[in-house]
């Protein structure tokens, strides 16, 4: 099972991490991967200038509301398939 992670810490929630989890949450569901990708919330991943930090299977990216499908799409789910 594929581990996505997003941020929850002070600075990752003020740029929208709790955005970049609904997102992801709605990709899951309508892309059908709900039993290949484990979405969790995480505190501080050591990228707080780059927020909002996601780990996909323990690599580091940055990810914001406007580019999450996008990345969702390049990463994830070509994890998965």
């Amino acid at each position: 099972m594929t581990e996505l992670k997003v941020c929850v810490g002070s600075a990752c929630h003020l740029k929208g991490s709790y955005d970049v989890i609904e997102i992801f949450k709605y990709l899951i569901k309508n892309r059908n991967v709900d039993h290949l990708v484990e979405l969790k919330a995480a505190f501080c991943l050591g990228h707080c200038t780059e927020a909002v930090s996601v780990s996909l299977d323990g690599k580091i990216y940055s990810v914001n509301p406007d580019n999450a499908e996008i990345f969702f799409d390049e990463y994830v789910m070509t994890k998965v398939r």
